[in-house]
């Protein structure tokens, strides 16, 4: 329970010892869990839970629950154990709507349609070999195929594992950037507004 509360209160807000620890493993995981939301509407072709879907009401319902967090979290501890599920669940359909967002910003970017992928890779890696075979063929002379093949195979094995790292690179950041944002914001709130008004936030 208290890695929880430190994963969605935060910092600023949380008893626990969560911000202390290292966490890239969750930053791998948050990562993959995008990954495979993404994978699964575009392979499968329908939605999953609404991810992905962000319209006006999507957004407005995102700004309340940023502009009131800090006075949603100050007396988390001070509240009754309903409260804290309560508040809990506020800061969970928070993160699904940072997923949501992630999702919608990252799914157009798969612009070959899932029926043509099987022939997109196949010309994209007879394409590669060619261009590398070519390169070494004035210099290799009938060594050129070797070379271009393995020449080739390197280059698409290096852009697969880059792009694999972006996928999960990549909605770990947004989510972190949300966070940091939230954080500066939560401070601010703090100092010119809680502290003065609720000394005692727990």
């Amino acid at each position: 329970m208290d890695y929880l509360e430190g994963l969605l209160l935060g910092r600023l807000w949380s008893d626990t010892d969560y911000e202390n620890r290292k966490h890239f493993g969750l930053f791998v995981l948050y990562g993959l869990l995008v990954d495979a939301i993404i994978l699964y509407i575009y392979i499968l072709g329908k939605g999953l839970l609404g991810f992905g879907i962000i319209g006006p009401i999507h957004i407005a319902v995102f700004t309340l629950l940023f502009l009131a967090n800090p006075f949603i979290c100050f007396r988390y501890y001070r509240m009754p154990w309903w409260g804290k599920i309560l508040i809990l669940l506020v800061k969970v359909f928070k993160s699904y709507l940072i997923i949501s967002y992630t999702v919608s910003l990252l799914l157009p970017r798969l612009s070959v349609q899932v029926d043509d992928l099987q022939d997109f890779l196949i010309a994209y890696l007879n394409s590669t070999l060619e261009n590398y075979t070519e390169k070494f063929q004035a210099s290799a002379g009938s060594f050129s195929t070797v070379l271009g093949v393995l020449a080739g195979g390197v280059h698409v094995v290096g852009t697969v594992l880059l792009l694999a790292l972006a996928a999960i690179v990549i909605p770990s950041l947004i989510y972190l950037a949300v966070k940091l944002v939230q954080l500066a914001w939560d401070w601010l709130v703090n100092v010119l507004i809680i502290k003065r008004f609720f000394p005692q936030r727990k």
